[in-house]
């Protein structure tokens, strides 16, 4: 694009939206075919460069020339007014000034796919325990309020040693560090003080008790054992990053799966014949039908990711200008037909999938394996459970929270 068609363009409203809430916003395909680079107004009325092909937004993603911390520059753009979005939170500033890599290589050691697995017995019986209680209900019933929402939130509780009963203020600070409209900016301090306080007392005791006795086994949670732990240089984590990190497990931990839970039910049940039935045919599909969900749902990664600039780069046949803000979308990039075979098609046999949801290089999701293995748990208790599960409305007729930088699923009604 010239710099004459550049200044032409006018601006999109970001985040794009489709005309329903499982399908993608029609704006896509003319910009995959037409316009690689294109200009977006933000929430926070900031311009940004939004890419939306698969081999742009993995470049973007992974080429050091870009980076995520860059995001809290002074001349970068912000998501959202006044507000001090999730992208440039004091907690991502914290985990930033740690040292990103020896971060992710602290923590990366407890989330492997191996350790996941270990975790599942305990999850199926954890999803089997919500549905009696959602059958014992009776139908129809909300998916999201019995079974997608609880469950990501007693696993990643479960696993930080968090008592279960605190689940709803993270429920309450999660959607104010996720919200683009919602809240001022003095809201979205108070909300951070509130949650660092909270995390950072949770630590302490934790640090007591690890003075105070040996820790059994069976008590070692993820944040005790990241107390003890140290990196290649025999240096422990400091208790601001110990904080951050709680603070940051705990929303990824449960408010991105639970949107994920949702919309991989709401997607396989919305052509039930084809993709449910298919199967309870043949449940060895599981796995890549998970995988599938990933990629197709249109808001799966929602936002998609923030890069800043630091010089000037060509992404698409543009070169786009140091200093410039980009969004990645990862979702209109998994529906790129250049990348994709039958991109528009839900194949819940598809391999190879090599989707961008969880991101690309050194910053793409650390918690990946442990969503995998919540989603797979819970198609898996479901095809035994409600074989005869069934949306108890229009597809169409479902709606997204709008606001929300995850976008999740207001409610999933169904009936058995």
């Amino acid at each position: 694009m010239s710099p004459a068609q550049e200044r032409e363009q006018a601006l999109l409203p970001y985040p794009l939206t489709g005309p329903a809430a499982l399908e993608p916003p029609v704006e896509w395909a003319e910009l995959h075919r037409r316009c690689p680079v294109a200009r977006v107004a933000l929430p926070s009325g900031d311009e940004a460069a939004l890419l939306t092909r698969y081999d742009d937004v993995r470049l973007a993603l992974s080429d050091s020339r870009l980076s995520r911390e860059g995001a809290a520059n002074p001349d970068a753009a912000r998501v959202a007014d006044g507000e001090s979005s999730i992208f440039t939170s004091p907690m991502a500033q914290t985990l930033n000034a740690e040292g990103h890599d020896r971060w992710r290589r602290m923590l990366g050691r407890w989330f492997t796919a191996k350790r996941m697995q270990a975790l599942r017995p305990a999850m199926e019986a954890t999803a089997d325990r919500l549905v009696d209680a959602m059958v014992d209900q009776g139908k129809p019933a909300d998916l999201v309020e019995h079974l997608a929402f609880p469950l990501p939130v007693y696993v990643i509780c479960s696993m930080l040693g968090v008592p279960e009963s605190d689940r709803d203020e993270f429920k309450l600070w999660s959607d104010t560090f996720l919200s683009t409209t919602k809240y001022t900016s003095d809201e979205v301090a108070a909300a951070y003080r509130a949650f660092e306080s909270y995390m950072s007392g949770l630590i302490a005791d934790k640090r007591r008790t690890v003075a105070e006795r040996a820790v059994a086994e069976e008590e070692q949670d993820l944040l005790t054992l990241l107390i003890s732990a140290t990196d290649a240089e025999g240096r422990p984590m400091s208790d601001a990053a110990l904080t951050a990190t709680g603070q940051a497990l705990l929303i990824a931990g449960h408010e991105t799966t639970a949107g994920f839970i949702a919309k991989m039910l709401a997607h396989l049940l919305s052509d039930r014949a084809g993709r449910w039935e298919r199967l309870l045919a043949d449940p060895s599909l599981v796995r890549p039908a998970v995988e599938e969900a990933l990629r197709f749902d249109p808001n799966g990664s929602a936002f998609g990711m923030i890069r800043y600039v630091h010089e000037d780069i060509e992404v698409g046949g543009t070169v786009v200008r140091r200093g410039t803000t980009v969004v990645c979308s990862m979702a209109a990039a998994n529906r790129d037909t250049d990348a994709f075979d039958r991109a528009a098609e839900m194949d819940v046999a598809r391999t190879p999938n090599p989707h961008l949801t969880f991101g690309a290089g050194p910053h793409s999701c650390l918690g990946q394996p442990l969503a995998r293995t919540e989603m797979q748990t819970v198609l898996s208790v479901l095809l035994r459970r409600l074989p005869g599960l069934e949306l108890a409305v229009d597809a169409r007729d479902l709606e997204q929270v709008e606001g929300l930088l995850t976008r999740p699923l207001r409610e999933l009604p169904v009936r058995w």
